[in-house]
């Protein structure tokens, strides 16, 4: 039976919000925000670091500068001293935390790589939610962002997640067949939470 929803969102698209009114449609616990409050707490830092790193690669300098400093004898020396907050150690953290809220079911999961770590779960239920460029646009626009900055984010965020997903599960984003559904939020989020719902229990896993 699915005691687990797994929400990945094209930025822009209302995938937060959907999540959020389908976690209260099925009683069920939403890890969004909360995912980053606890890989902070496992982390022991803040949440505001947190965020910059999250499915997101580390620039290219950083990489290079991370790479010399494991190499070197004074990294070395200070690895076990120093405490970085960076996309590998973000990466691992996300990775226990989403194990963790899957072991406690009844979950909707938002991205985080969490469709991937659970992919084999037999009680997980894989969404994915995207919409056209306008459409993305428009709600970020909602949201208070100019039209310029919005047509930026979603030029720019969904090319980094993309990018995440490829160096840390070796596939393409979206792994299309991973997903049980995929919805276009075009026709309004409470729509795309009944789509959900039909869906679930059409695969005869939920009651």
């Amino acid at each position: 039976m699915i005691e687990i929803v797994t929400i990945d969102r094209e930025y822009g698209c209302g995938g937060a919000n959907i999540a959020d009114k389908l976690a209260a449609s099925l009683n069920w616990k939403l890890w969004d925000h909360l995912l980053t409050d606890e890989i902070a707490r496992l982390m022991d830092c803040d949440c505001y670091a947190v965020e910059p790193h999250e499915e997101k690669q580390d620039p290219l300098y950083y990489r290079l500068f991370k790479s010399f400093m494991r190499g070197s004898f004074e990294g070395t020396l200070n690895s076990k001293t120093v405490k970085m907050v960076d996309a590998d150690c973000v990466r691992e953290a996300a990775q226990r935390v989403v194990t963790k809220a899957a072991s406690e079911g009844n979950a909707v999961i938002v991205g985080r790589g969490s469709a991937y770590y659970l992919r084999d779960r037999l009680n997980a239920f894989h969404v994915l939610v995207y919409a056209p460029v306008e459409e993305k646009v428009r709600r970020l626009m909602e949201d208070g962002k100019s039209e310029a900055r919005a047509v930026e984010l979603v030029e720019t965020v969904d090319r980094d997640r993309a990018a995440y997903i490829k160096q840390y599960f070796g596939v393409e984003w979206p792994l299309r067949n991973l997903f049980d559904l995929m919805v276009n939020t075009r026709m309004g989020d409470d729509a795309v939470v009944q789509t959900i719902l039909g869906a679930m229990k059409a695969s005869q896993r939920f009651s």
